[in-house]
């Protein structure tokens, strides 16, 4: 399914999606930094704009919930 969403109307500017990233498909600095990781997880803000990379999915979303964003699945 490719349906593509405005997450804006949704939630304004509450809402982030998560979604998984490929260690291999990221600059090398950050493939550095994976500790070893085939993937890690990609927090967007509603605009696609990556804000964040984490190790774990549930790091993910306790990050959005820290500062105050709802988070989604994104697949």
């Amino acid at each position: 399914m490719n349906t593509k969403y405005d997450l804006k109307k949704l939630g304004g500017d509450s809402i982030v999606y998560v979604r998984p990233v490929l260690v291999a498909d990221l600059p090398s600095e950050i493939q550095s930094q994976a500790a070893g990781k085939d993937q890690i997880y990609a927090v967007h803000n509603a605009e696609g704009e990556r804000i964040a990379l984490v190790a774990e999915e549930k790091m993910a979303f306790i990050l959005a919930r820290q500062n105050e964003f709802s988070a989604v699945h994104v697949h």
